[in-house]
Protein backbone atom coordinates (compact mmCIF):
# COMPACT_ATOMS: atom_id res chain seq x y z
CA UNK A 1 0.00 0.00 0.00
CA UNK A 2 1.40 3.32 -0.84
CA UNK A 3 0.94 6.18 0.88
CA UNK A 4 2.35 10.01 0.76
CA UNK A 5 2.29 12.94 2.52
CA UNK A 6 3.21 17.03 3.31
CA UNK A 7 3.05 18.21 6.76
CA UNK A 8 3.56 21.57 6.69
CA UNK A 9 5.34 23.16 9.83
CA UNK A 10 2.42 24.08 12.56
CA UNK A 11 -0.17 22.80 9.95
CA UNK A 12 -0.23 26.36 8.20
CA UNK A 13 -1.68 26.46 4.75
CA UNK A 14 -1.81 30.58 4.50
CA UNK A 15 1.07 32.12 3.47
CA UNK A 16 2.46 35.44 2.39
CA UNK A 17 5.00 36.39 -0.14
CA UNK A 18 8.44 36.02 0.27
CA UNK A 19 7.40 34.02 3.65
CA UNK A 20 9.52 30.95 4.32
CA UNK A 21 7.53 27.46 4.57
CA UNK A 22 9.01 24.20 6.19
CA UNK A 23 7.54 20.91 6.54
CA UNK A 24 8.42 17.11 5.87
CA UNK A 25 7.65 15.24 2.77
CA UNK A 26 6.79 11.88 3.54
CA UNK A 27 5.85 8.15 1.71
CA UNK A 28 5.50 4.45 2.16
CA UNK A 29 5.73 2.56 -0.99
CA UNK A 30 5.62 -1.13 -1.63
CA UNK A 31 8.74 -1.05 -3.74
CA UNK A 32 12.23 1.69 -3.51
CA UNK A 33 10.97 4.95 -5.86
CA UNK A 34 13.47 5.58 -8.46
CA UNK A 35 12.61 9.18 -7.97
CA UNK A 36 10.55 11.96 -5.53
CA UNK A 37 10.14 15.02 -6.16
CA UNK A 38 8.38 18.25 -3.95
CA UNK A 39 7.03 20.42 -6.58
CA UNK A 40 5.62 24.43 -5.41
CA UNK A 41 3.36 25.32 -8.35
CA UNK A 42 0.23 27.19 -9.12
CA UNK A 43 -2.99 26.31 -11.68
CA UNK A 44 -5.65 27.82 -13.22
CA UNK A 45 -9.04 26.79 -12.54
CA UNK A 46 -12.41 27.29 -14.08
CA UNK A 47 -13.42 28.49 -17.96
CA UNK A 48 -10.36 27.88 -20.65
CA UNK A 49 -7.49 26.14 -20.80
CA UNK A 50 -5.63 24.98 -17.48
CA UNK A 51 -2.64 26.60 -17.23
CA UNK A 52 0.28 25.28 -14.66
CA UNK A 53 3.29 26.84 -13.43
CA UNK A 54 5.89 25.13 -11.47
CA UNK A 55 7.49 27.43 -9.15
CA UNK A 56 10.40 25.19 -7.60
CA UNK A 57 11.22 21.92 -7.69
CA UNK A 58 12.97 19.82 -4.91
CA UNK A 59 14.19 16.35 -5.70
CA UNK A 60 15.21 14.09 -3.23
CA UNK A 61 17.63 11.15 -2.73
CA UNK A 62 16.11 8.34 -1.54
CA UNK A 63 16.99 4.58 -1.70
CA UNK A 64 14.07 3.12 0.50
CA UNK A 65 10.75 3.05 0.03
CA UNK A 66 9.79 4.44 3.32
CA UNK A 67 11.49 8.10 4.35
CA UNK A 68 10.75 11.41 5.34
CA UNK A 69 12.57 14.77 3.97
CA UNK A 70 12.76 17.73 5.72
CA UNK A 71 12.18 21.08 3.12
CA UNK A 72 12.36 24.39 3.08
CA UNK A 73 11.15 27.24 0.52
CA UNK A 74 11.02 30.62 0.22
CA UNK A 75 7.28 31.77 -1.73
CA UNK A 76 7.64 34.15 -4.46
CA UNK A 77 5.70 37.54 -4.37
CA UNK A 78 3.12 35.93 -7.06
CA UNK A 79 0.42 35.30 -8.75
CA UNK A 80 -1.90 35.87 -5.40
CA UNK A 81 -4.69 33.57 -5.04
CA UNK A 82 -7.80 34.12 -5.85
CA UNK A 83 -11.38 32.79 -6.71
CA UNK A 84 -13.51 34.73 -9.36
CA UNK A 85 -16.50 33.97 -11.45
CA UNK A 86 -14.52 32.50 -14.69
CA UNK A 87 -11.22 31.34 -13.12
CA UNK A 88 -9.14 30.90 -10.61
CA UNK A 89 -5.57 30.75 -9.22
CA UNK A 90 -4.79 27.82 -6.65
CA UNK A 91 -1.22 27.12 -5.18
CA UNK A 92 -0.12 23.54 -4.04
CA UNK A 93 2.75 21.73 -2.97
CA UNK A 94 3.08 18.23 -5.06
CA UNK A 95 4.52 15.37 -3.63
CA UNK A 96 5.49 13.04 -7.30
CA UNK A 97 7.11 9.99 -7.02
CA UNK A 98 8.40 8.01 -10.21
CA UNK A 99 7.74 10.67 -12.65
CA UNK A 100 3.53 10.55 -11.69
CA UNK A 101 3.18 7.12 -10.41
CA UNK A 102 2.09 8.51 -7.40
CA UNK A 103 0.98 12.10 -6.97
CA UNK A 104 -0.16 13.76 -3.24
CA UNK A 105 -0.97 17.49 -3.41
CA UNK A 106 -1.63 19.85 -0.80
CA UNK A 107 -2.98 23.34 -1.57
CA UNK A 108 -1.98 26.05 0.07
CA UNK A 109 -2.73 30.40 0.50
CA UNK A 110 -0.99 33.05 -1.12
CA UNK A 111 -1.41 36.27 -0.85
CA UNK A 112 -0.64 39.90 1.56
CA UNK A 113 -3.61 38.77 3.66
CA UNK A 114 -2.85 34.99 3.85
CA UNK A 115 -6.24 34.78 2.95
CA UNK A 116 -7.71 33.84 -0.55
CA UNK A 117 -8.61 36.85 -2.80
CA UNK A 118 -12.38 36.69 -3.97
CA UNK A 119 -13.21 38.99 -7.19
CA UNK A 120 -17.20 39.31 -7.74
CA UNK A 121 -18.62 40.71 -10.68
CA UNK A 122 -19.55 43.98 -8.83
CA UNK A 123 -16.27 44.58 -6.47
CA UNK A 124 -13.02 42.91 -5.29
CA UNK A 125 -12.67 42.36 -1.69
CA UNK A 126 -8.80 41.06 0.28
Amino acid sequence: MNNLSIEIQDNQTAFTPGETMQGTAQWQLDDIPKSVTLNLLWYTQGKGTEDVSIVESIHFDTYAPTDQKPFSITLPNGPYSFSGKLLSIIWALELIVDKGSECHRQEITLSPTGQEITINTSSATV
